[in-house]
């Protein structure tokens, strides 16, 4: 699993930093988290095709989330894109879009496809063979959703020493590896778990950006590998936050406590802030497992 952080700002972009938009690569699936201003000159200077990316999710209107949906999407259009392109976000998006599309007679000749989302409770928006993605409702300004992606439990994996010394053909080894028994020429019956190894645990992402303190999405996010939750502020500001709905270090860094998860990443930092080492050091005074997201930086897990 890799993300790569193409902004993680709040607010307008600047010179040195952009507003929040973040790639998830999972089981060679790419996934693009929001769209604030300037995606798509981040995707081009972290090098990532832009053909990959066939599902957008875009967590709530505000400008700094998704004001770079546009430009990408009218992009693709003119390098002749072909593949369907699947956007989902808040009731709204399809009417922003249509009406930025129709007034500037700039319609795709791809597919594109509006998944608008309105339910205030976890469900389920994208699922294939290999990812599972659900919305976190947060608690923000205007509706906003969070996204939990979540690996599925890959086959199981061949212990090619002892298929062969049981003589079993080759056609089987899919059935084997699907968790199938095998039952031999002579009778005997071969227990799976004899044949095959555990597969690598299921690995998991929750994308939290823009909300208050809320411990409602404790149960929804616990003991995922990874939680991207926004920290907008430092202590000094909670009454900020509190106003803003939005979150400071140390209150990211309790939900994470609290949902057991193996590792923090913060961003979404305001840039009043001009070292944001500060959220790191604040957040580790209650979760051990910190890091700091910041522009161009790419993480693997």
């Amino acid at each position: 699993m890799n993300l790569t952080i193409l902004g993680c700002y709040a607010a307008t972009p600047r010179t040195i930093t952009n507003p929040t938009s973040q790639v998830l690569e999972i089981r060679n699936r790419l996934f693009l988290i929001d769209c604030g201003e300037g995606t798509q000159v981040q995707l081009r200077k972290n090098k990532i095709k832009f053909s990959k990316i066939n599902q957008v999710f875009i967590s709530h209107l505000h400008g700094d989330h998704f004001f770079g949906l546009i430009g990408l999407i009218s992009t693709f259009a003119l390098l002749n894109r072909t593949t369907d392109l699947h956007i989902y976000g808040p009731k709204g998006i399809k009417e922003i879009i249509n009406l930025q599309l129709r007034l500037s007679n700039s319609w795709t000749k791809y597919g594109l496809y509006f998944h608008e989302l309105e339910s205030k409770q976890s469900e389920v928006v994208f699922e294939d063979d290999k990812v599972i993605v659900k919305t976190i409702p947060l608690n923000h300004r205007v509706y906003t959703n969070g996204f939990l992606f979540q690996e599925k439990i890959k086959e199981r994996k061949l212990n090619l020493e002892a298929v062969q010394n049981y003589k079993i053909d080759t056609c089987y080894y899919q059935n084997i590896k699907n968790g199938k028994d095998i039952t031999l020429d002579d009778g005997r019956e071969i227990a799976n778990e004899k044949l095959t190894f555990d597969p690598a645990p299921p690995l998991s992402y929750a994308f939290c950006s823009d909300t208050a303190y809320n411990e409602s999405i404790i149960p929804l996010i616990q003991e995922v590998d990874v939680l991207y939750h926004e920290s907008t502020f430092l202590d000094s500001e909670e009454g900020l936050a509190g106003k803003t709905m939005h979150s400071t270090a140390k209150e990211a860094a309790r939900i994470a406590l609290k949902a057991n998860v193996k590792q923090l990443i913060l961003g979404h930092y305001s840039t009043r802030y001009e070292n944001i080492g500060l959220f790191k050091e604040q957040a580790e005074t209650i979760f051990p497992n910190v890091l700091l997201a910041d522009d161009g930086k790419s993480f693997e897990f």
